[in-house]
């Protein structure tokens, strides 16, 4: 089964799409949306055309554990994708993702100027990278 990771934001949406058996990321990339109905139409797009199977939505917890008006917004978020695409959409606890993808492009040779174009994908993947280490088994047939 296909897995599509997702990390929202309100400006780029990073999506990472999983191999066909649930073990590896297979491909990385980002969507430019503003519009929340739009985000969530491209979003279930993607998932209808790669024939997704679960989505998995970064959740962005405060570092003591405690959420606050972004993670509101990616429940409310969840909500409307498992709507659109008809999917099961798992949360998934995202703290770090951004400054470790920052890290990574960093650590790379990415100018700082240049991670905003790919920061956002790498966060998904990421995200993709822990919730298959964790329950990655389960989808795999």
């Amino acid at each position: 089964m296909r897995i599509l990771a997702i990390d929202y934001g309100d400006q780029r949406i990073g999506l990472a799409l999983s191999d066909a058996s649930a073990m590896l990321c297979g491909r990385a990339w980002t969507v430019h949306e503003w519009t929340l109905d739009r985000a969530v139409e491209a979003i279930a797009a993607a998932a209808r055309e790669n024939e997704v199977g679960l989505l998995v939505l970064g959740l962005p917890k405060n570092m003591d554990g405690t959420e606050g008006p972004r993670a509101e917004k990616s429940r409310a978020v969840a909500a409307l994708l498992e709507e659109a695409a008809g999917l099961e959409v798992r949360l998934w606890d995202e703290r770090r993702s951004s400054i470790e993808a920052h890290a990574i492009l960093h650590a790379n040779g990415k100018k700082e100027k240049k991670h905003r174009q790919t920061v956002d994908a790498v966060a998904a993947s990421l995200i993709l990278e822990g919730f298959l280490g964790a329950h990655g088994a389960e989808y795999r047939k």
